[in-house]
């Protein structure tokens, strides 16, 4: 057959739709999907996984490729970028085998609804035989990926390009080591009382509220929708169909509403790309740190600042009649900032948070090294927060249970968690610097200023430039704590009157 100058264009919008039905199939999988029909969407998702894969790595594609790289005009910018993530997805493609990408879909879906039985029911064991499929699976295709002796290297440069694990290591040590003495200035320190945010919140109001709230920020319910799952996530079908989950504690404001306001960061970034690479590669977040750090910004360094929560009051108090009666806006800052270890990552607070964060570095860099078996891993996880954060699970639902990654098959994804944080910081000072009245519009509840900065400096590009440039550019140096550890230090210093 004669093929056209726009075969790659032709292929890679076929790729991108075929990718984004496997994500409905998943969010329906997260959301409504009957308890009966598990075996067959992991079949669907196997399928479709295979079909994507073998155009991504078909002779037509990379033909399509050469020639596209060929006869483009190296001063066409766009078109260079797209090409170098073409060219980037193509590598790692053809690393892997259709057999292997069939058998991971397979084993991930079949894994997260074996997650979510177990966690119900605090029941390691039945989950245990798919997790230690999913990490030999992973280990074989951390091996095609390619790598200079640590599997776990090619894993992370899925999530964050060009991340190695002696960067972490590198990251993660010095920073650890200035959060501990934190911990513990503030655990000496006269604690911060919180009732006000726990007692009987009615979900419906719960849901009411968050609904209003994504709205109120910027996110775009004509392009998007709010649903429940076990564990909150956000994901993409296009730049016009983005959407957001969220879980409900009826005895604790936190979770539904700040996990809300988390995955609507997500959320927004991905609205907010240039339309124009809707159904191309580049129409995706630059990388799991950049968007967790859209995330942690809106949940934390907007939601739980006390400008955010004085525009809130009178919205609380309008929703919930009676329970926030009273309540100044510097009670409800003081509660939804506790510092306190706990069990649960996603309703960690702000100084512990990152702690969760490298645990499960530790413990996948040894599963996947072999050097932790998942037999040891429920123990190897409760000695570790036992040791970090001075508290021990009483059940796995608690513990190794608690987040869905591992049943994604997502290993090398939680580092990207706490380099977010810190890019989140360093994002927002930037924004500061460029927009002296940011403080007063939060205050006043307009958003629309920040949103505004954070699209023209951040969300429009998508892939077409790396997280590295994107952050140089917006605050001129690469990622670096200092930011986020100086916000910590004066926030908290000043929240539990001493010195950090």
């Amino acid at each position: 057959m004669m093929e056209s100058e726009d075969d790659l264009d032709s292929l890679l919008r076929t790729i991108v739709d075929l990718n984004h039905a496997c994500a409905i199939l998943e969010w329906d999988q997260e959301t409504y999907i009957p308890d009966g029909a598990h075996e067959s969407r992991a079949s669907q998702l196997a399928s479709l996984r295979a079909v994507a894969h073998a155009y991504a790595t078909s002779e037509r594609f990379a033909n399509a490729l050469n020639r596209a790289e060929e006869s483009t005009d190296p001063s066409d910018d766009r078109r260079t970028r797209l090409l170098r993530v073409a060219r980037r997805d193509y590598t790692k493609a053809t690393a892997l085998s259709t057999d292997l990408v069939s058998r991971l879909a397979l084993a991930e879906a079949r894994s997260k609804d074996a997650w979510r039985r177990a966690r119900e029911n605090d029941d390691f064991d039945s989950f245990a035989p798919h997790l230690n499929l999913l990490i030999e699976l992973n280990r074989e295709k951390a091996d095609a990926l390619g790598h200079d002796g640590e599997r776990y290297d090619a894993l992370l440069d899925q999530f964050e390009e060009g991340l190695v694990t002696s960067t972490v290591d590198g990251v993660f040590g010095p920073l650890r080591d200035e959060l501990v003495p934190m911990i513990q200035a503030i655990d000496d320190a006269s604690q911060l009382d919180d009732s006000v945010i726990r007692g009987d919140f009615d979900e419906a109001k719960q849901w009411a509220l968050s609904k209003e709230i994504a709205a109120a920020v910027g996110y775009d319910f004509q392009r998007g929708r709010l649903d429940k799952s076990a564990h909150p996530f956000s994901t993409a079908f296009s730049i016009f169909d983005v959407r957001i989950t969220t879980r409900v504690d009826r005895h604790f404001f936190s979770p539904a509403f700040y996990g809300t306001l988390h995955e609507v960061g997500h959320a927004l970034y991905e609205q907010g790309i240039d339309p124009s690479l809707d159904g191309t590669p580049l129409a995706d977040g630059t990388s799991l740190g950049m968007h967790e750090s859209q995330s942690r910004l809106w949940e934390n360094l907007v939601g739980r600042s006390l400008p955010f929560v004085t525009w809130l009051m009178p919205t609380l108090q309008r929703h919930f009649a009676g329970t926030f009666d009273g309540v100044d806006p510097e009670r409800f800052y003081r509660a939804a900032n506790r510092v306190e270890p706990s069990l649960i990552r996603v309703e960690a607070d702000e100084v512990t948070y990152n702690l969760h964060i490298m645990i499960r570095f530790e413990l996948e860099k040894a599963l996947i090294a072999g050097d932790l078996s998942i037999e040891d891993l429920p123990e190897a996880w409760n000695e570790m927060y036992e040791r970090y954060l001075g508290i021990r699970p009483e059940s796995n639902a608690d513990g190794v249970l608690q987040d869905i990654h591992w049943a994604m098959g997502a290993f090398g994804y939680f580092p990207t968690y706490t380099l977010g944080n810190i890019m989140s910081a360093q994002i927002f000072d930037a924004a500061k610097a460029d927009l002296p009245e940011l403080e007063t519009n939060i205050r006043s509840g307009n958003f629309e200023p920040l949103l505004t900065w954070l699209r023209s400096t951040i969300h429009r590009y998508g892939r077409s430039r790396t997280a590295t440039e994107i952050l140089e550019e917006v605050t001129g140096v690469g990622i670096r704590s200092s930011n986020w550890l100086d916000y910590i230090r004066r926030k908290y210093g000043e929240l539990y009157s001493t010195s950090l």
